[in-house]
């Protein structure tokens, strides 16, 4: 068998039923449904099926694999649409030929960033799997540059959660689409081509000159000593970043430094030496974790009257705060009004 005479290529809709036979025959976990972003392939030499693959959603959560990427769980769940699973890989019975695993794995990994982006919207960085290591030892992975980080906890996820009994665990594999890719997906400020997340407004010029003058009546918690930067600068700069999508202190201080003059002048960022200058991570960090919330909420809500007459409709969303205890001991929920339009969070209660 020549290997150079074998190509992949998605699934066509006429074919689905096949491929769906075909996986639940010879596949050992059987048909897996199609669901939200998913791909199919099928590797063939000279028109025959000789493998089938499927690319979908990565895992929720997977210890190993994050600590490998390196990302904060406030970037993770923003970004897991850039990492497709590759949740099924079967060789066909009569086609067991050295090397041909390797071969269909590497000619995917070639052609799905495009693939993807053609589909989807949007682009890959990562592949992730796992393997059963009581059936295989991910010998084709190896093979085709794919990275053992570990080994999972045995949790599985269900319709509840996860199980509370653990099952075997199994070998993670990843394979970085790009060189760069931990790096993309572990810094605080994402590229605009690799945000995949909800709508984010963006910041006009009138909203820079605006937002100021909606925080200059909260009590400013600093001392008095050592102040550089006025509280209601400090607050719009960081409404702003947030607004635009940035989560964190890091996020929001990295959109800070990449303000031009212009737009510094109309958050009335503080003069040195004719150039203005904007806050360090330290003051964002001091600032938001001292101001009151109540005060903070009110004036945020004042200025989505004033910039939020788009919507025409508001959805009410409840959430659970991660790691989030009040004073009796229990998990903190907030409930959100937002703005089916604009997508913005005109108000949050506890």
């Amino acid at each position: 068998m020549n290997l150079w005479e074998v190509h992949v290529r998605p699934v066509e809709r006429s074919e689905e039923g096949r491929y769906q036979e075909v996986m639940d025959e010879h596949h050992y976990l059987g048909r897996m449904p199609k669901i939200s972003e998913t791909l199919w392939y099928i590797g063939l030499w000279r028109n025959q099926w000789v493998a089938l693959l499927s690319f979908s959603a990565a895992a929720w959560k997977c210890a190993a694999r994050d600590q490998w990427i390196g990302w904060s769980p406030r970037h993770q769940y923003d970004r897991l649409k850039l990492v497709a699973n590759n949740s099924r890989f079967l060789i066909l019975p009569d086609w067991h030929f050295p090397n041909l695993g390797s071969r269909v794995l590497s000619l995917c990994q070639k052609r799905i960033p495009r693939d993807w982006q053609d589909i989807f919207g949007h682009p890959l960085l990562l592949l992730e799997t796992f393997v059963d290591p009581r059936r295989f030892q991910g010998t084709v992975y190896r093979a085709a540059n794919w990275h053992c980080v570990g080994q999972t906890r045995g949790f599985r996820r269900t319709g509840n959660g996860y199980s509370a009994r653990t099952h075997p665990p199994k070998m993670i594999f990843v394979r970085p689409l790009r060189p760069n890719a931990r790096e993309l997906l572990s810094r605080p400020l994402l590229e605009s081509a690799f945000n995949t997340g909800g709508a984010k407004i963006m910041i006009t010029a009138e909203h820079m000159q605006s937002l100021p003058q909606f925080f200059t009546d909260i009590p400013d918690p600093r001392r008095a000593q050592g102040r550089r930067h006025r509280l209601s600068t400090v607050l719009a700069i960081a409404a702003g970043a947030i607004l635009c999508g940035m989560r964190g202190y890091k996020a929001i201080t990295d959109w800070a430094n990449s303000l031009g003059q212009k737009a510094r002048e109309r958050f009335r960022c503080r003069v040195e030496n004719g150039r203005c200058v904007v806050p360090s991570e330290y003051v964002f960090r001091n600032v938001l974790i001292r101001v009151d919330p109540l005060d903070l909420d009110h004036a945020l809500q004042n200025w989505n009257k004033t910039h939020g007459e788009k919507d025409e409709s508001l959805a009410i969303d409840g959430k659970v705060m991660r790691n989030a205890i009040d004073e009796q001991g229990y998990q903190t929920h907030i409930m959100s009004a937002i703005g089916h339009q604009t997508k913005n969070c005109y108000t949050q209660k506890k």
